[in-house]
């Protein structure tokens, strides 16, 4: 049986990536324009989130809300398991994340109207519904993602984006009028490879480092010629200049490519996360942790054993009170299980992870009904779901933003967050 799957339609990689080229192509110094407002980060219970996104809309029945007394029509084949938290049950092949229940926050009533991939992606990507109908697998931007609102509002560590998504962006991903600067940086390479590199981060195997230095005072030298030096006429080499040398610089620093640097890990860790690609992101996501970068999205799952590895990790390294881990999709799945085996596409209920940060664990919020139709108990919207983001990482979700041209627009038109998950 699938628990989720997309529809037929537009690729990935019709959606713009950021991250993908050489260092004078401009992709990760492009990415680390997103440093250009650097302030103190606020002293808040999360430093960090990672958004783990299962695109396509995972079934609420077959995770985190079972429904034993359903009809076998709807509850599916497989049955409920109990965890470590008496009372609260997931799913059969949850096994793992039920043993650190008492670490996991399960909201079951997060419902909403958009019920195809891509406006659904963009609500809860996002926290604002899309202002025109779209396909069902349409890349739209209409509002600035989590990933970008944060890259902008947080900044990150000296030398490396403040926004990654691995292994692509997901389709309302990006920073739509905040600017290209707070796109995510890609990292689209597998990490369980034996050949994994970063783009843009290694100096590319076909120039020696004396070379690699030389084409960077060429550079300089071409660039010899007059700047607007009034940053209101917004000239866009004044900020290329200094990202083009961050970049560089970072390519020769030993100590920045320590964080890609995945072969340092214990095989007895690695193996706890998986020796696949979605287990090796997520211990690459812990690395970014480690460095500071405050939000990281794993554009894919294959769910239980990697999320708790990320999990008990995260723990066992004191990182877990400061870091969010977030597991969501756009939507949940229908009450009748079609022809093929599968669900179809469901908005009226899906469940959401949440775990660190000083989530409150061992809890659910609201419910849905007994064969789980719909959220009925506590019912919340993307809205919420997106507030409580940003307030855990101290965002107000009352900001108001403006895009460059002045027009203001509300970060979360609700900026009301789930008080249960606040801590």
């Amino acid at each position: 049986m699938a628990f989720w799957t997309n529809c037929n339609g537009y690729s990935r990689r019709d959606c713009l990536q950021i991250g993908l080229g050489t260092l004078l192509g401009g992709g990760l110094a492009t990415a680390l324009r997103a440093q250009a407002s650097e302030g103190t980060r606020p002293q808040t219970a999360a430093k960090s989130c990672i958004l783990i996104w299962m695109d396509g809309g995972p079934t609420h029945y077959e995770t985190f809300d079972p429904k034993p007394g359903a009809p076998s029509e709807i509850r599916g084949e497989f049955k409920p398991l109990s965890t470590k938290v008496p009372g609260i049950f997931v799913s059969e092949h949850m096994k793992k994340l039920a043993g650190l229940m008492d670490k996991i926050a399960l909201v079951r009533s997060i419902r909403h109207d958009q019920g195809n991939h891509g406006a659904g992606n963009h609500y809860m990507m996002t926290g604002a519904p899309p202002r025109i109908p779209v396909g069902c697998g349409a890349f739209v931007s209409f509002h600035p993602s989590l990933g970008s609102v944060v890259a902008q509002e947080i900044g990150a560590p000296a030398g490396l984006p403040a926004y990654f998504s691995m292994p692509s962006m997901s389709r309302s991903g990006g920073p739509n009028f905040l600017g290209a600067q707070y796109a995510p940086f890609v990292v689209d390479g597998d990490p369980n490879s034996k050949n994994f590199r970063v783009r843009d981060v290694t100096i590319p195997t076909e120039l020696s480092i004396d070379r690699f230095t030389d084409r960077c005072d060429l550079r300089k030298e071409v660039d010899q010629f007059q700047r607007l030096l009034d940053k209101n006429l917004a000239d866009p080499a004044l900020g290329l200049d200094e990202h083009y040398q961050q970049a560089s610089k970072l390519m020769q620093s030993k100590q920045a490519q320590a964080a890609f640097d995945i072969s340092s890990e214990s095989d007895k860790v690695r193996d706890a996360y998986g020796r696949n690609g979605f287990g090796q992101r997520a211990l690459l996501a812990r690395r970014l942790v480690e460095a500071g970068v405050p939000f990281i999205t794993l554009y894919d799952a294959t769910w239980d054993q990697t999320v708790a590895a990320l999990i008990h990790d995260l723990d066992q390294r004191g990182l877990l009170d400061s870091t969010m881990v977030i597991a969501l999709g756009e939507f949940g799945r229908t009450p009748q299980i079609n022809k093929d085996g599968g669900r179809d596409h469901w908005s009226n209920a899906m469940s959401v992870m949440f775990a660190g940060g000083k989530t409150p664990g061992g809890q659910v919020i609201g419910a849905t009904d007994r064969q789980g139709f719909a959220a009925v108990e506590r019912v919340l919207s993307p809205e919420n779901f997106t507030s409580t983001v940003y307030a855990k990482l101290g965002i107000d979700p009352g900001k108001i933003l403006y895009a460059p041209n002045g027009r203001p627009a509300h970060l979360v038109s609700d900026p009301t967050p789930i008080r249960e998950l606040m801590g």
